[in-house]
């Protein structure tokens, strides 16, 4: 009995399976909404990527403006210490 049970359960199974694909249509072509879907995905990458490459542009100029910034701290700094020392002489 436990046996014929079994068979029974995993006839059920298999059928349940087969049936649920050719219920989701599996075909070797993607339809229209699926390729209209792909065509927005690949767009929308390719706006990030080009926003991507946009903004490593902006942190290189926002780095090197930076730098320059420093450089002059560093410069006026520099003056500030040396009419310090010859105010105290």
């Amino acid at each position: 009995m436990m046996q014929s049970a079994r068979k029974i359960v995993s006839w059920v199974a298999v059928c349940a399976v087969v049936s649920s694909m050719s219920l989701i249509g599996c075909t070797k072509h993607p339809n229209e909404k699926q390729l209209q879907t792909l065509e927005e995905t690949k767009q929308a990458a390719l706006a990030a990527e080009a926003q991507l490459e946009q903004k490593r542009q902006e942190k290189a100029t926002l780095e090197s403006q930076l730098a320059q910034k420093k450089a002059q701290l560093e410069k006026a700094q520099a003056e500030k210490a040396k009419i310090a020392q010859k105010l105290g002489m």
